[in-house]
């Protein structure tokens, strides 16, 4: 079984859902409220979990509701909680709002994550131990660029989501084996608008990229390889919050189990496409088994 250590953050994610998202100013009456266990890492290690690998989950919650919750939750779906620390004070939040269109609009609260800042006593074990190494931007960049350099030692694959997008340090993105950005965040990292361009950019950078475009697919583009477009199944969006987590965990797994990365690609796809017909993040992810029918038809 594929082996998957995901370093990042875990937050609660308190959902409004709305017909229409409100504009700076504007007061709106939602529909329904929710709290969903959520925050990037988290959704990236249940993801992978569902998806069918062992999942080792490196991070922080904090002493309160939140984070027994969070806990319980990674735990439900069978990722080892072992290396999850328990600090001082709340857990990490996400404030989000979801129109009727499926779009939404965050606003993070890091709180526990703020603390994943270096590696814990055993956290290098864990990821020494793994096929494929998660990360993404939720936690401080000291933490990311510590998780990179140990997966970089060990010569454990690197999988980075760099959202939300800011500047990167050229030793953190030398320690990444493939860097999986949305359109947005490809453009943040660039500055070249077109995701063809900017992979094409990003390739200075990074030796492997997947840009994933929404209901539009994926772009792959590697060194000394044409650039690669796989489009994703056409279904109606309910909710696309966690679709890219959800698209990257799957891939991790896909590429654990050395499927080709066309496969690979369709196969997280499919995964994504089945996560943004349901409400929530976490709750949304697919199970194997439904993510094999959903690539079989």
């Amino acid at each position: 079984m594929t082996h998957i250590a995901v370093l990042g953050s875990t937050n609660m994610d308190l959902v409004a859902y709305v017909e229409k998202a409100p504009q700076r100013g504007e007061t709106v009456t939602g529909r329904e409220f929710r709290t969903v266990p959520g925050g990037k890492g988290a959704n990236q290690a249940m993801a992978a979990a569902r998806a069918g690998a062992a999942v080792s989950m490196i991070g922080a919650v904090g002493n309160d509701a939140f984070g027994t919750r969070l806990r319980s939750a990674l735990e439900c779906s069978g990722v080892d909680t072992g290396h999850l620390r328990t600090t001082e004070g709340p857990s990490g939040t996400a404030h989000i709002v979801v129109d009727d269109e499926g779009g939404n609009a965050i606003v993070v609260i890091p709180g526990a994550n703020g603390t994943v800042d270096h590696l814990a006593p055993g956290d290098e074990g864990v990821i020494a131990s793994a096929d494929a190494l998660l990360l993404q931007l939720e936690i401080p960049l000291a933490g990311v660029a510590a998780g990179a350099e140990a997966a970089r030692a060990h010569g454990v694959r690197t999988i980075l989501t760099p959202a939300p997008a800011r500047p990167l340090p050229p030793e953190l993105l030398a320690a990444v084996d493939l860097l999986v950005p949305n359109e947005h965040e490809a453009a943040a990292l660039t500055g070249v608008p077109d995701p063809r361009g900017a992979a094409l950019a990003l390739l200075d950078r990074v030796p492997e990229v997947v840009i994933t475009l929404g209901a539009a697919g994926s772009l792959h583009a590697a060194r000394g390889a044409e650039p690669l477009t796989v489009p994703a199944p056409r279904v109606k969006a309910v909710d696309s919050t966690g679709a890219g987590d959800t698209f990257v965990g799957a891939l991790a797994v896909a590429l654990g189990e050395s499927r080709p990365m066309p496969q690979a690609l369709r196969w997280a796809a499919a995964a994504a496409a089945l996560s943004v017909q349901r409400e929530g993040a976490s709750a949304s992810m697919p199970s194997r088994q439904e993510i094999e029918a959903g690539f079989a038809s």
